[in-house]
């Protein structure tokens, strides 16, 4: 999903560079405010537990590849996709500039993809569905489908770009990312979450396990 500098032309990439940064500012404003001593090591430790799932990436053809995200899981553990935004920020960071992992032009899709559009599109379906379905269902549906849209959301962009086909695009992305989505991202944020809940529900935002707030 990490989308190379040569895949999208350096005006497109503008774009989408400055479609994310707000976001990327507000999640800074959101750390500033939210961050404390006992949150920065559980946001530490996540990051790093994300950088190390995102390593493991599967070939899906056309120079694509797919992967886990992780931007559903730390948002619901914090209560905010701004949580989401920042940690995959900062994971896409080093991956781009340290790894090589990524592209630097285009890592402002990779955090409108990755960050944005999996972590808010996650965390609100999970608050859609929480008190409905359980933390544990609900976890595990927006964790899939965040990854999900965000990958048919990749491959568009890519389109738009010329890089491949729309339908192909779709297509590709779309039933990889449905597979990783449900046997990965969607179950291992599921049981992460329900662990949390039931030994350490102290570290979960009070948002995520009272039905009457949830915060942005």
């Amino acid at each position: 999903m990490h989308i190379p500098d040569s895949f999208i032309p350096m005006g497109q990439a503008i774009v989408y560079w400055v479609i994310a940064l707000p976001f990327i500012f507000m999640s800074l404003k959101w750390a500033r405010k939210e961050l404390d001593d006992m949150k920065v090591p559980i946001l530490a430790a996540l990051a790093a537990g994300i950088f190390a799932i995102q390593a493991l990436n599967i070939p899906i053809g056309m120079g694509t590849s797919g992967h886990m995200v992780g931007a559903v899981l730390v948002s619901i553990i914090f209560g905010s996709p701004m949580a989401g935004v920042l940690v995959l920020t900062l994971v896409l960071l080093v991956q781009g500039f340290v790894f090589g992992d990524g592209g630097i032009t285009t890592m402002g899709a990779n955090i409108l993809n990755m960050g944005v559009i999996s972590g808010f599109t996650g965390y609100y379906l999970f608050v859609a569905l929480k008190n409905k379905t359980g933390i544990k269902a609900a976890s595990f549906v927006g964790a899939w489908i965040g990854l999900l849209i965000s990958a048919l959301t990749c491959a568009v962009e890519m389109s738009i770009a010329g890089t491949f086909p729309l339908v192909a695009g779709l297509a590709t992305m779309g039933l990889y990312h449905l597979i990783i989505g449900f046997i990965g991202e969607g179950l291992i944020t599921a049981i992460v979450i329900t662990a949390i809940e039931k030994s350490r529900p102290d570290l979960l935002d009070s948002s995520v396990t009272n039905a009457k707030g949830v915060r942005a």
